[in-house]
C-alpha cells in the first residue's frame, strides 16, 4: 500500500479535530510510481502520466473571441475509441464568464458556450516514444436562455430577472443588461445528449437540451442561495453575501454517478455561515449535494448533503501558519457513495506574487459514514455548521478523503517538459488553476479495470493576443489551454460507464 504523504499521515480523515488536514510546505510527492491507497477493502492506483497536450493561449474559437478554457470539460458519450496506441474522441470543454477584471469593473458580454474539439490521444506500449495529445477546435454551442437569448458573462450587480417563477441574476443596464448572468464552471453531459452546468453567480444547476436551449434549473436550498441581510436574493460577485454561497465560489464541481440516477454538487468552499472569521483558512466545510435524477431532471431538494473538509495551507510554504484553502475545482463521481475530488492552491502559471506551489492532489472521498444533512436545518435554513468552538459540530461527521493523485511530481512532470520551478529554464510552469476532470475507460483487456483521468487547466483567456467582445485584452504573458492525462486503476464498481465507450 502507499505510504501515505506528510500531508494524509497529519490528518485524522473527515474528523472536525482543529489543525487537521493543514500543508506547511509544498506536497511535494517522492514515492516511485504507481502509487494506490485502499478504502473499504477496495484499492485504488495512481499509475502516473501518460499524456499531455495543450492549445495555444491566442487560439480564437468559433465566436470570434480568445478561447479559455478548461473550467470543465468531458468526452462526449459514445464517442471514445480506441485503434491501436491511439484513442479518439469528441472532447466538450467550458470556458467561465469570459476575461474579466473585477477589482476594476472589466467584465464583457461573454456569451454562454461550450467548445468542441477532436480529441487524439497517443499512449503507446513501446518505450521511448512519446505519448501526445492534438486539440482540434470544431466550432461549438452557444448556450440559450428559455426565452432564446444568451447568457452573458457580465457581472449582474443587484439586478434579476424572473422566468417561469425563478429569479435569476441579470445585469438591469449596461453590458449584458436583461440577459442572464453566468459564470460556468462544470459540465456533465447526459445519456440523451442534454447537459448540466454550475454556475458561480446564482449556485444554480442548468439544465440544457442537446442544442443548448435552456429547459430547467436546480434551484439551491436556501443555505446556499446567496441571500442579503433581509433575505433577498444577493447574487454579485464583488463581495460576500449575508449567508450561502460566497462570492465566486459556487458550483465548482459536478458529475452523475455513473448508472445516471445521481447528480453531485460541490461548492467550491464553505459558505459564509460556516465560514471561520479571520483569514482565508477558515472556507474549509464545503457542502456537497445530491440529488435523484433518475425521473425528474431539475428535483426540487436533494436527497443527501455532506460536508467534506478541505485542506489548508501556508501560501508562503514556509511552516507557518495556514492562511489560505485548498479550495475545490471539480468532481467525478465514481460509485453512489464514493467520488475524486480536485483540491489546489492557487500557485503556479498565471497567478501573481511568485508563491510556492504547495497543493494540487485529486482526492478520494467516501460517504459512506458521513452525516446526510439533507432536510435539516444546515439545509432549509442558514444555520451554521460551526459549534461555539468555531469547529465542525460533534455530531456532523464530515465525509473522509484520502489523496490519490498527487500533481506535485518533479519526476513525472519532467518526463512532459513541465515543472515546479517557476525558473527552470527549457520548461513550462505548472498552472496555477487546474478546474476540470474526466474519466474514459484504457479500453485494455488485459486491464479491465484501468481509466484515464483527464485534468485540465482553467487559463483565464491569460495571451498576450487576446480578443473579447470585439475590444482587446492582451496580457503580458501567455497561458496555454492545457491537458494533463493520468492512468488510474479502479474497482470494479466504475465499470458499469465502460459501455458508453468503446
Amino acid at each position: 500500500m502507499r505510504r501515505l504523504s506528510g500531508l494524509a499521515a497529519a490528518l485524522l480523515i473527515g474528523s472536525a479535530v482543529a489543525g487537521q488536514g493543514t500543508v506547511l510546505a509544498p506536497d511535494i510527492v517522492t514515492t516511485p510510481l504507481p502509487r494506490k491507497v485502499e478504502i473499504g477493502g477496495a484499492e485504488y492506483v495512481d499509475k502516473g502520466l501518460v499524456a499531455t497536450g495543450a492549445l495555444p493561449a491566442g487560439t480564437i474559437d468559433f465566436l470570434g473571441d480568445t478561447l479559455g478554457s478548461f473550467s470543465s470539460l468531458m468526452i462526449e458519450p459514445g464517442t471514445w475509441k480506441r485503434e491501436g496506441d491511439t484513442y479518439t474522441g469528441v472532447l466538450w470543454t467550458l470556458p467561465d464568464r469570459g476575461r474579466n477584471d473585477p477589482e476594476h469593473g472589466v467584465f464583457f458580454d461573454y456569451k454562454g458556450r461550450l467548445h468542441r474539439f477532436r480529441f487524439r490521444m497517443t499512449v503507446p506500449s513501446a518505450p521511448g516514444k512519446s505519448p501526445n495529445i492534438v486539440l482540434t477546435p470544431d466550432s461549438g454551442r452557444v448556450l440559450a436562455d428559455f426565452d432564446g437569448k444568451p447568457f452573458t458573462g457580465a457581472e449582474p450587480g443587484g439586478g434579476t430577472r424572473i422566468e417561469r417563477g425563478i429569479v435569476l441574476p441579470s445585469p438591469v443596464k449596461g453590458i449584458g443588461a436583461r440577459k442572464i448572468s453566468l459564470d460556468a464552471e462544470s459540465l456533465q453531459f447526459t445519456r440523451d445528449g442534454g447537459f448540466y452546468i454550475g454556475d458561480e453567480y446564482a449556485a444554480n444547476v442548468y439544465r440544457f437540451d442537446k442544442d443548448g436551449r435552456l429547459t430547467g434549473v436546480i434551484v439551491p436550498p436556501r443555505a446556499v442561495r446567496p441571500l442579503d441581510e433581509s433575505g433577498k436574493p444577493d447574487f454579485t460577485s464583488l463581495r460576500p453575501p449575508a449567508s450561502g454561497r460566497r462570492n465566486n465560489q459556487g458550483v465548482e464541481g459536478m458529475a452523475l454517478s455513473p448508472d445516471g440516477t445521481r447528480l453531485f454538487v460541490a461548492l467550491q468552499s464553505a459558505l459564509v455561515q460556516d465560514t471561520q472569521p479571520g483569514n482565508a483558512a477558515g472556507r474549509t466545510l464545503t457542502r456537497v449535494l445530491v440529488y435523484n435524477v433518475s425521473r425528474n431532471a431539475v428535483p426540487q431538494r436533494p436527497i443527501a448533503h455532506y460536508v467534506v473538509r478541505l485542506p489548508t495551507y501556508d501560501a508562503d510554504g514556509a511552516g507557518g501558519t495556514p492562511n489560505r484553502t485548498a479550495a475545490q475545482s471539480e468532481i467525478r463521481v465514481l460509485d453512489d457513495h464514493r467520488f475524486l475530488m480536485l483540491a489546489r492552491d492557487g500557485a503556479g502559471l498565471g497567478a501573481e506574487g511568485g508563491k510556492p506551489i504547495m497543493f494540487k492532489t485529486v482526492l478520494l472521498v467516501d460517504t459512506t459514514d458521513a452525516t446526510n444533512l439533507a432536510g435539516t436545518a444546515y439545509e432549509t435554513g442558514t444555520k451554521s455548521l460551526l459549534g461555539t468552538d468555531g469547529e465542525l459540530r460533534s455530531d456532523i461527521r464530515g465525509a473522509p478523503w484520502q489523496p490519490l493523485v498527487n500533481m506535485l511530481d518533479p519526476v513525472d512532470l519532467a518526463r512532459f517538459g513541465l515543472t515546479l520551478d517557476p525558473h527552470a529554464e527549457g520548461k513550462t510552469l505548472l498552472s496555477e488553476k487546474w478546474e476540470a476532470m474526466d474519466l474514459v475507460p484504457v479500453l485494455d483487456p488485459t486491464h479491465p479495470r484501468d481509466w484515464f483521468l483527464l485534468v485540465g487547466n482553467d487559463n483565464d483567456f491569460i495571451a498576450t493576443h487576446c480578443v473579447m467582445d470585439g475590444k482587446r485584452c492582451d496580457s503580458d504573458f501567455d497561458n496555454d489551454n492545457r491537458i494533463l492525462v493520468y492512468r488510474l486503476s479502479l474497482p470494479d464498481t466504475r465499470s458499469t460507464n465502460a459501455s458508453h465507450h468503446r
